[in-house]
């Protein structure tokens, strides 16, 4: 088998991927779609952690993901 080494650079925006549960009624409160991403500033952000329940933050966008893709090749 042959050994293959590829450099590889990615560049994109530092995206933070929140993940939590909520009930439809909050998604309608606040204004957001059902399994759509949604970029929002920090003020939006305080506002909704606030009112939602806990959260799971992860690395997120393009960028990041396709990378993460990548070094598992």
């Amino acid at each position: 088998m042959h050994d293959a080494r590829h450099d590889v650079l990615g560049i994109g925006n530092a995206i933070v991927d929140v993940l939590s549960t909520a009930e439809d009624s909050f998604i309608q409160r606040e204004g957001l779609t059902k399994g759509s991403m949604t970029l929002i500033d920090a003020a939006r952000a305080d506002s909704l952690y606030a009112s939602m329940g806990p959260g799971h933050e992860i690395s997120g966008g393009s960028a990041a993901n396709t990378m993460v893709g990548m070094a598992q090749l």
